[in-house]
């Protein structure tokens, strides 16, 4: 039996092989080479396998400071969030033009609004720095393995163009909701009309608002069909209060009777402080009839707490009438 001869690969053909298998690697270096290139040919003998190590350490450099961009712009993002949701202000103190302070007595609702937007939009804003900035690395250390990118972006904007065709809607509604958490048209504890539904703002992400109307029913609407927005909440609201006496009342002593009753609510601390922003406004007559002169009171509050104000002032303006014996008009 003629045992069999165990051929011996050429060396030149195995140094062959590996060159092309690490031809993707060799970009690494450049075409003139670098400093990794002529680090590494310093390190390694053999000369072959410079290029190939050099374009290793090159993507894991890449990859390495792409992971690094990330984490550092995440905390960026963080702190920017942490700081814009923290900062707390009297809104009755800006709203009269005063220095911002820390009041005791914040509205927790304005304090909720912000802490939700600032995280809403920090939230966004995390996985948008995430995917620029991978996708960049992955890019470069694609191109440094020779394959060719031009198809694969060519393929990647086509599934983009069938993948926006298909959810049309909810890109609609991821744009609404962008634009409406950064102009701040509404947020949580806000009461707002949306033509479809009146109520109160309970929650806010970028798809959908939630709202509880007065029945308690919770509403789920998508921001992208959302075309108008009603806004009583904003900046500041105003207490109207209508008084009707009798059409005999003496006029000018009802009307010194109410900015009495006006100067009292306004010189009441649980109020001026905390709630009304503005010295309340006796308007004398709005209506007159056969049977009955209607005064106006207007209060100028804080969002929300208007309806508060117009029933602490009908309390006090039906006490004042009573005991100044007018009678108030039917």
């Amino acid at each position: 039996m003629t045992p069999s001869v165990t051929s011996t690969p050429d060396p030149g053909v195995v140094v062959e092989e590996l060159l092309d298998m690490s031809a993707g690697l060799t970009k690494g270096c450049g075409d003139g080479g670098g400093m990794i290139c002529d680090f590494v040919q310093m390190i390694v003998p053999v000369s072959w396998a410079a290029p190939a190590i050099a374009g290793m350490i090159a993507i894991a450099l890449v990859v390495v400071i792409a992971l690094a961009l990330r984490n550092v712009a995440h905390r960026l993002i963080s702190r920017v969030v942490r700081k814009a949701s923290s900062e707390r202000t009297s809104l009755a103190g800006r709203l009269r033009g005063r220095e911002a302070v820390t009041p005791e007595g914040l509205d927790a609702i304005v304090a909720e609004r912000r802490r939700q937007r600032a995280e809403t939009i920090g939230s966004v804003l995390k996985p948008v720095a995430s995917i620029i900035i991978l996708g960049t690395a992955a890019l470069t250390v694609l191109e440094r393995l020779s394959v060719p990118i031009a198809p694969l972006l060519t393929s990647v904007g086509i599934l983009g163009v069938a993948v926006g065709f298909g959810a049309q809607e909810l890109v609609k509604d991821f744009i609404a909701g962008m634009f409406m958490l950064l102009e701040d048209q509404y947020g949580v504890g806000d009461v707002i009309d949306t033509g479809t539904a009146i109520g109160t703002v309970e929650a806010v992400t970028l798809r959908i608002t939630r709202l509880r109307d007065s029945d308690g029913r919770v509403w789920y609407i998508r921001n992208g069909t959302i075309t108008r927005v009603g806004n009583e909440s904003q900046g500041w609201s105003r207490a109207t209060v209508d008084v009707p006496v009798a059409y005999a009342s003496d006029i000018p002593a009802v009307r010194d009777l109410l900015k009495q009753v006006a100067d009292e609510i306004w010189n009441d601390l649980a109020f001026r402080d905390s709630i009304i922003v503005e010295e309340p406004q006796v308007w004398g007559i709005e209506q007159i009839s056969d049977t009955a002169v209607i005064f106006r009171i207007s209060v100028k509050t804080i969002p929300s707490r208007q309806a508060e104000v117009a029933r602490e002032l009908r309390v006090r303006v039906k006490s004042a009438l009573d005991r100044a014996e007018i009678p108030i008009a039917g």
